[in-house]
């Protein structure tokens, strides 16, 4: 079923099908237009994520190592639909099995990134929603993106949680709108020389979030799911290249010269370790999955 073929729906203030989460915050839309399932029961656990339209790939190995989690305890994650960040989010969480709901800063008529089109199709396909308060064909402006922010974070009941963001990021506009509605704020810490880390740095820095290392730090307990292998099963090759990795990503050049073996060897191991899941490559280099 093609995205177009979802019938628009609208939800005024005080009906039956309007959030009724979004009643507990200041200056609520006064009508919502929407594709898909917005049933009152994907907000009790929801939970709002946000960050820059510049993910790095620390960025998302935050992401792949969160959303588990999350899916595994039936939250229904909150984003923007916006380049890096959100449609990584949205992504994931399908990937995983879970629900999502994206808020557009312009009408459910007009996908804007335009590469996301298959991703609204999926959003809606398993269960989930696309919302806006901007009438269908209207065109996102410089000015709805901030707007639309109250929403995001107004739909989460467990709060908002930042993953890179700049010092002027959108992402931090929502963190403040979720503050202002007495939401929890949490943020994840990244390094000090990355600038799409500067200012979930800061909001750490300045107390107005609470530093998410682990979904643990969000959810308030411990949860356990199933490694997709064991580090006693790997090869003492691999125990060494595994425990190399868990310092930083390195290139195999590198992790040859650091387990004095031959390349050609390593990189055998390498292949191997990537088909288990137990790494993957990006740009040259090896990192642990989550």
């Amino acid at each position: 079923m093609k995205w177009y073929e979802y019938p628009i729906k609208r939800c005024n203030f005080g009906d039956k099908v309007y959030p009724k989460i979004l009643n507990e915050i200041k200056n609520p839309p006064k009508f919502l237009f929407f594709r898909g399932n917005i049933d009152q029961n994907l907000f009790k656990k929801s939970l709002a994520i946000v960050g820059t339209r510049r993910i790095t790939r620390y960025g998302k190995m935050v992401v792949e190592k969160f959303i588990p989690f999350f899916v595994q305890e039936k939250i229904t994650i909150i984003s923007g639909f916006m380049y890096g960040v959100d449609t990584e989010v949205h992504q994931k969480c399908l990937e995983q099995g879970g629900k999502t709901v994206a808020v557009l800063g312009g009408g459910l008529n007009v996908i804007y990134p335009p590469e996301n089109e298959k991703l609204y199709e999926k959003i809606l396909e398993k269960g989930g929603a696309i919302i806006s308060e901007y009438e269908p064909n209207f065109k996102p402006q410089l000015w709805t993106f901030p707007q639309r922010n109250r929403i995001v974070a107004g739909l989460a009941s467990l709060g908002v949680l930042v993953i890179e963001a700049g010092e002027k990021s959108g992402a931090l506009i929502t963190a403040r709108l979720a503050q202002q509605q007495g939401k929890k704020v949490f943020a994840v810490p990244g390094p000090i020389t990355s600038a799409v880390s500067f200012g979930t740095n800061l909001l750490i820095k300045n107390h107005r979030a609470k530093m998410a290392i682990a979904p643990e730090d969000i959810l308030g307990k411990k949860i356990e799911t199933p490694s997709l292998f064991s580090i006693e099963e790997l090869s003492p090759l691999e125990k060494k290249i595994f425990q190399l990795l868990e310092t930083e990503p390195l290139t195999a050049d590198e992790i040859a010269k650091a387990t004095e073996e031959n390349i050609i060897e390593v990189g055998k191991n390498l292949s191997l370790m990537s088909l288990k899941g137990v790494i993957s490559e990006y740009a040259g280099k090896y990192y642990l999955n989550s």
